[in-house]
C-alpha cells in the first residue's frame, strides 16, 4: 500500500464536485460513476459510500480493483488507483455513518491507495 502524496493530500481536500469511481465487471466491461459521498480516512485509504450503488456494488463484491478521479477548484485532476475493500461494519464503516447524513450508507467502498496520478504522471 502506499500514501497519498502530500500535494494529492491537500489537492483531495480542494477538489471541486463529484469524484468518478471507475470499477471492472467480471467479463471485463468497465463502469463508471459519479459518487458525492466520499472521505479521505487517512492518507492510505479513501471512503465512497454506497447509498445507490448497483453494478458497482457487484464489481466490488467481484473483488473489483477501483479508480477514483478528482479535479481541484484550480483545475488540476488526479486519480487514484487501488485495491477496495467492501466494509459492512467496522471501523470505516463507523466513520462513513458519521459523515453520510440520513442517506442510506449500505456499505464503505474503501480504496486502498495502490498508485497515484497526475495525468500519466504516476506520483506514487
Amino acid at each position: 500500500m502506499t500514501k497519498l502524496p502530500e500535494a494529492v493530500s491537500n489537492a483531495w481536500d480542494d477538489r471541486k464536485g463529484p469524484v468518478v469511481l471507475t470499477t471492472v465487471a467480471e467479463d471485463g466491461t468497465p463502469n463508471a460513476i459519479y459518487a458525492t459521498c466520499v472521505s479521505k480516512y487517512d492518507e492510505e485509504h479513501l471512503v465512497v459510500a454506497d447509498n445507490f450503488f448497483g453494478k458497482t456494488r457487484a464489481n466490488l463484491k467481484a473483488g473489483s480493483p477501483a479508480s477514483l478521479l478528482f479535479i481541484t477548484n484550480e483545475g488540476n485532476a488526479y486519480q487514484v488507483k487501488g485495491a477496495v475493500e467492501y466494509a459492512t461494519e467496522g471501523a470505516y464503516f463507523d466513520d462513513m455513518k458519521c459523515w453520510n447524513g440520513t442517506r442510506p450508507g449500505n456499505a464503505a467502498a474503501v480504496l486502498c491507495v495502490d498508485a497515484v496520478f497526475s495525468g500519466s504522471t504516476k506520483l506514487a
